[in-house]
């Protein structure tokens, strides 16, 4: 994946513009400046031109307004990949394409919670860890299987009163000698 697209990812107001235009698929500046009345308007404005630049964000529309010519955009790169494109040569970087993706969602979902003037993290049970460990391929494995076991009778469930959407991930790294 392009450096200036992990940056984007990295970047706190970058990430938030390429997230509402992946979500909307499409906005102007204003409607951008609508949704994040937290970025100034300058600011707002000198990253949609930067990451236009840099190929990441495309114009696809331009209406004249009032003298001056209102920009539409659109995210100008693939961030949806399948998982037929996990062999041959490119394989490393749709795998980082399909990884980034993953974390994006998170990332939206995160977004979303924290704008919300009741959040009650430990209520709501939100939360990340990380868990070092050592193991064969074959515990890994077992893990795996073991946590599949517990999480699919959930995905049976069906909306209720007292039921709240959440997702759950489980990330597993590479190991880190991964040459050996």
């Amino acid at each position: 994946m392009d450096q200036k697209v992990m940056d984007c990812f990295t970047h706190p107001v970058k990430c938030k513009l390429l997230l509402e235009l992946h979500t909307a698929e499409k906005a102007t500046a204003k409607q951008l400046a609508e949704i994040y009345n937290d970025i100034p308007q300058a600011t707002l404005y000198r990253y949609l031109k930067r990451m236009t630049n840099d190929g990441i964000l495309k114009v696809v529309e331009e209406n004249q307004v009032r003298g001056t010519i209102e920009k539409t955009y659109a995210v100008a790169i693939k961030l949806d990949i399948s998982g037929e494109e996990l062999t041959g040569p490119n394989a490393g970087d749709a795998y980082i394409q399909m990884f980034t993706q993953y974390v994006f969602s998170f990332i939206k979902r995160f977004q979303e919670y924290y704008k919300n003037p009741d959040i009650d993290i430990q209520k709501d049970q939100s939360g990340f860890s990380l868990a070092p460990i050592y193991a064969t391929e074959e515990e890994l494995a077992l893990a795996i299987e073991e946590y599949a076991k517990i999480i699919q009778p959930l995905y049976k469930n069906r909306p209720k009163s007292d039921r709240k959407l959440r997702n759950v991930g489980l990330i597993i790294s590479p190991p880190e000698n991964h040459n050996k």
